[in-house]
């Protein structure tokens, strides 16, 4: 994939540090998980991304988010297990993350080799930080220093998947506090049908598709 990508305005960036939790289940979201996660305010929004796979670049993700920014986003570690007793329990890991406005060169490869599309369907729900809790904020309103829940609908590769994620982002001492304040919020109802997110349910949208579906791009979305 041919893209021109504009540099940011200063030489030197530190990006936008996060401290993230994410799950990934295959088949369609069901009805009852949409209405679990309904309890929030939430904003909709439909976008491909495309991932790079090939050549693999271990603690790295590359990806063209929406086709209008190339998004790369470096791994800085594990922060242990997040875990809210009974009802969910994944990795807990910290990134930093460089957003480009770009442009494709070409407009005729649909699907470049080593780029792996998916079509996402999200649910955002944002949290903030007021009188030393964590609440929800209604439809339209947004908070740097927060916390995000997003409910996604994936497609790629011909096959239906779903992913809860939460990321928190701000100040660094304050990143596990908030993901793990949101966390409580958000599984405060256990998931319906059984669904418990677990270790092995836990993790990065880049190693999920690395792992389990594989470095072939060509596939259709």
């Amino acid at each position: 994939m041919a893209i021109t990508a504009q540099p940011p305005d200063s030489p030197v960036s530190e990006g936008v540090r996060s401290l993230e939790a994410r799950w990934i289940f295959p088949g369609q979201l069901t009805a009852a998980v949409a209405r679990w996660f309904g309890r929030f305010p939430a904003e909709m929004e439909s976008r491909q991304d495309t991932y790079l796979l090939d050549p693999p670049l271990p603690g790295l993700s590359v990806k063209v988010r929406g086709g209008r920014a190339l998004e790369v986003k470096v791994f800085h570690g594990s922060a242990g297990m997040l875990e809210v007793a009974g009802r969910a329990r994944g990795q807990m890991e910290f990134w930093q993350k460089w957003s480009f406005p770009f442009r494709p060169l070409s407009q005729h490869s649909a699907d470049p080799a080593g780029w792996r599309p998916v079509r996402k369907r999200r649910r955002i729900s944002r949290f903030s930080s007021a009188d030393g809790q964590m609440v929800a904020l209604s439809e339209g309103l947004s908070d740097e220093r927060g916390c995000v829940a997003e409910l996604t609908e994936v497609r790629t590769g011909g096959q239906d998947w779903w992913t809860l994620g939460l990321e928190a982002t701000g100040p660094a001492d304050l990143l596990r506090s908030q993901l793990q304040a949101t966390a409580a919020l958000v599984f405060a109802h256990a998931l319906p049908s059984g669904a418990q997110p677990g270790p092995d349910e836990s993790s990065s949208y880049a190693q999920w598709l690395r792992l389990r579906l594989g470095t072939d791009s060509n596939s259709n979305a």
